[in-house]
């Protein structure tokens, strides 16, 4: 395989730089203000409505300094967005940016409380020729996809539970995970969280990638 760079951007924003492209995924409000600065984006990705997945306010210059990007969201985000011509992804549809292909992975936001209503949520997997592929699901672990290199794994949210993000990185099967969605855990307590993960998930390349780290894979 050849190598991917995966960047952090705060939470569950990640810049993904593989065959000659540059994607990033879901710049929210836990994002650092370096993520609305980037410039040569081939394409940026919002797998839901959710601030933490897309700020708003900080949006348009990330847009204006990206002109030519691909933006793509779920079908309800689209709807929601002020700013950009974004088109709709969903369960299965296969968008090639440049040299990665995007596959949408999903339909639905995890379950917060039965009194909330579910929102649309599409995941991505990302894949290229003789490249590692990488999933990032969003905010659920309702949906697994197969042949998944790399696991964007969402650590911590007020829909998780432990053992039910162990079983869910049980069922990918990745050969490389790191921490996403993790701004909801304190420093003191993070250990805990990813401990029991990675103790216990059998992925045996397990990064813990800080929230502005970037790894090759």
């Amino acid at each position: 395989m050849v190598s991917m760079q995966i960047t952090r951007f705060g939470h569950a924003a990640i810049l993904v730089e593989a065959a000659d492209t540059r994607i990033l995924i879901d710049p929210g409000v836990f994002s650092t203000d370096e993520t609305f600065a980037l410039t040569g984006l081939d394409a940026i990705v919002v797998t839901h409505q959710h601030p933490d997945h897309i700020d708003h306010e900080r949006l348009p210059p990330l847009l204006a300094g990206n002109p030519d990007a691909v933006l793509i969201s779920d079908p309800e985000t689209v709807s929601a967005v002020a700013i950009g011509a974004w088109q709709p992804n969903a369960d299965g549809l296969e968008t090639v940016v440049k040299g990665i292909t995007i596959r949408g992975v999903g339909e639905r936001h995890a379950v917060i409380l039965p009194t909330i209503p579910r929102i649309g949520n599409v995941g991505v997997l990302l894949s290229a020729a003789d490249e590692p592929t990488l999933f990032h699901p969003g905010d659920t672990y309702e949906y697994v996809p197969g042949d998944v290199d790399v696991l964007a794994l969402p650590l911590s949210a007020p829909w998780t539970k432990a053992s039910e993000t162990l079983a869910f990185v049980q069922g990918v099967a990745p050969k490389v995970m790191f921490p996403i969605h993790d701004r909801t855990i304190s420093d003191a307590a993070y250990g805990a969280y990813w401990g029991q993960v990675s103790g216990h998930s059998g992925v045996e390349d397990a990064r813990q990638l800080g929230q502005t780290d970037t790894t090759t894979v």
